[in-house]
């Protein structure tokens, strides 16, 4: 089992930027690929972004594409998703979550096994 906590979430006005940390407990933390999903309310939760276990490839929505980057410290267990000039419809509760397996269809939630219990992401206009 692998335990996920997520941390960095904040209010921001827009334009602003944060970064999003995601802790994960166990020492197999590098056999996993790791998403970043967002849910606002009343809405579906979301794909964000996916980084491949050795954090060399990543992949991103294209509401985000140019505006967040994933990235990884294996040595520390740890996943990061710098998000820069942030917008309202940013506003979301964020998910890191674990997959073991490499799919074409990664930006599924269903892929993922593990999942932290989410940081809130408010920007104001």
């Amino acid at each position: 089992q692998v335990l996920l906590e997520e941390s960095g979430g904040g209010l921001v006005q827009a334009g602003g930027s944060l970064r999003l940390s995601c802790a994960a407990s166990g020492r197999t933390f590098s056999s996993y690929h790791m998403g970043w999903f967002r849910q606002a309310p009343g809405k579906e939760r979301e794909f964000v972004a996916r980084i491949n276990r050795s954090g060399v490839t990543t992949y991103y929505a294209d509401s985000v594409k140019g505006r967040f980057t994933a990235s990884r410290d294996n040595a520390k267990n740890t996943v990061y998703l710098q998000m820069n000039g942030l917008k309202p419809e940013d506003t979301a509760v964020y998910y890191c979550a674990t997959d073991y397996w490499y799919s074409s269809d990664y930006d599924s939630p269903a892929r993922y096994d593990y999942w932290g219990q989410g940081t809130q992401v408010t920007v104001s206009s």
